[in-house]
């Protein structure tokens, strides 16, 4: 059956035109379609969407890029992303506009992910003069989980493809360690490119050499963009995962106007099979279809399924708990028991091990200071300041803090003014509250508070502790107890007082681990599971 109309001709649910161009635009008005697309992807579809305007009759398509993070936030907060099609970097946006939607308690967006229509294998990519080198060590996920590799993961808040990436990173963790992802996140939070770009410009100046964890199209882009500037793409041996670019239809499965639906539903067709321009921008299809670029395989590699969106969205909240900005003030215990034997070491020498990992650990964006307490330190005081709070990206900074770890053996003396360093301690970090950062008091001890010259009780801490204590400004006390003599029941409740947390390390070897769950676990409190 054959319908026809002012400008076209109907058939199969198909538009086929029957005037050319020019009369097309003299006979109709045009319908309007408006893409976001993430900018990754944009003018890839830009140049298909101009090939459909060109055979579709009565149509105008318009490709708007936008990172696919603005866009999501958009539609999760109920207002008009100004659009009928989106195109994100990844199938998990879904789950994580839900989420941001059910924060701000409204109701999820009704938009209609639907399939793919092209994908992007991620890679491990490298500036071309280290490809070499890098490539003979074998590269896998396992390789880059266990820190073997320098590596830059644009942050996974705002690329689909990292927070993919942090999916394998956790698969590959060592199994037998349930804080390996915990430390593989603290590392890879020590440097967060805020995108691919700042990622490439990055290892580039890199010291050692380094990859960037990323999709082969970025690869592709970075050569046509910058040829003096060339990377390859690495391909990890343990396989690896395809991030998809899924059409979605903003206003759910029908537009309202059947005639939209029908065009969405035929521009929907002309992206999935316009399969010479994703590949000239770097792109597979989604079945992964092969083609040839700079710096890339010729074939597809071989790929998996990614974990999916709500278990990704799960990776995200601990991304975000583990690389959050903090300024920490840790008080460290020098009274003479920190001197008794702790497996062939003294406690103070153990601390002190312990203390040069979590300082690896900490990202060079923290602020942190040192105290030391036993009794009179400074007079009567039973504390002493041995570095200020400051940020550890600060060279003389972190090296005065590295100085004053090492140099605690030669401070040991005297008994255990506790109750009255950690009231300093508290007041003198909620004096300081920085609202942008994660503050708190890292206490470590290995007794019970133990002061001839007198001091507050516990009862008296305890009631000031909670006078003071404002949930809009909250100074967490957290403290970690080092061997058997510790007084538990006195930290828990100062940890409860502040909102903080209690953890002990009955065995030396322990306190390294106990170190990293409380970096780990300082913005759940008081929910960490």
């Amino acid at each position: 059956m054959l319908i026809v109309t002012g400008c076209v001709a109907w058939t199969k649910n198909v538009f086929n035109p029957v005037l050319p161009a020019a009369a097309w635009a003299q006979t109709c008005e045009p319908t309007q379609l408006r893409v976001v697309a993430d900018p990754s992807i944009a003018d890839a579809l830009r140049k298909s969407a101009k090939g459909f305007d060109a055979t579709t009759p009565c149509v105008n398509t318009t490709v708007r890029s936008e990172k696919s993070a603005d866009t999501a936030s958009t539609l999760a907060t109920g207002a008009d992303p100004k659009a009928d099609v989106w195109v994100p970097d990844s199938p998990a946006w879904e789950q994580r506009m839900q989420v941001l939607s059910w924060s701000l308690i409204r109701k999820a967006p009704t938009v209609d992910f639907g399939p793919s229509i092209a994908s992007s294998p991620l890679v491990f990519a490298t500036p071309s003069q280290n490809a070499d080198a890098l490539d003979s060590v074998k590269l896998q996920w396992s390789t880059i989980a266990a820190g073997d590799t320098p590596a830059l993961l644009p942050e996974p808040a705002q690329n689909g493809s990292s927070l993919a990436a942090l999916a394998e990173i956790k698969a590959t963790a060592n199994s037998h360690d349930p804080l390996a992802f915990s430390r593989d996140m603290i590392e890879l939070g020590k440097n967060i490119p805020a995108t691919v770009g700042d990622a490439f410009s990055a290892a580039e100046k890199a010291k050692s050499p380094t990859v960037v964890i990323t999709t082969e199209q970025s690869v592709v882009a970075q050569n046509e963009q910058s040829p003096e500037h060339q990377f390859f793409a690495l391909y990890p041996r343990d396989g690896t995962v395809s991030v998809s670019y899924p059409f979605v239809r903003v206003a759910g499965p029908t537009s309202g106007d059947d005639k939209k639906d029908v065009l969405i539903t035929a521009l929907e067709k002309q992206f999935s099979t316009d399969s010479r321009t994703l590949a000239a921008s770097g792109f597979r299809t989604a079945s992964d279809a092969g083609f040839v670029a700079k710096g890339v395989v010729a074939n597809a590699p071989k790929t998996r399924a990614a974990l999916d969106g709500g278990a990704q969205v799960g990776l995200l909240q601990s991304w975000s708990a583990i690389t959050v900005r903090s300024r920490v003030l840790v008080v460290v215990d020098t009274s003479g028991s920190m001197t008794d034997d702790a497996g062939g070491l003294s406690r103070i020498a153990v601390f002190q091990d312990a203390a040069k990992g979590m300082l690896q650990l900490m990202p060079p964006q923290t602020d942190l200071g040192v105290w030391t307490f036993s009794t009179n330190q400074v007079g009567s005081q039973p504390w002493a300041q041995r570095s200020p709070i400051a940020p550890l990206d600060n060279a003389a900074h972190a090296a005065q803090v590295s100085n004053v770890f090492n140099s605690m053996e030669s401070l040991v003396n005297g008994d255990t003014g506790l109750y009255d360093t950690v009231l300093a301690a508290e007041q003198t970090v909620r004096k300081g509250y920085d609202p942008h950062m994660i503050n708190y008091v890292l206490v470590i001890t290995d007794g019970k508070n133990d002061n001839p010259g007198g001091g507050i009780g516990l009862p008296d801490l305890i009631s000031k502790l909670k006078a003071q204590n404002d949930p809009d400004q909250p100074v967490p006390v957290i403290m970690v107890g080092m061997g058997p003599d510790t007084d538990v029941s006195a930290m828990s409740q100062i940890a409860n007082a502040t909102v903080g947390a209690v953890y002990t390390a009955e065995q030396p070897q322990d306190l390294s681990n106990v170190l990293v769950s409380a970096l780990a676990d300082r913005t759940c409190r008081p929910y960490c599971s």
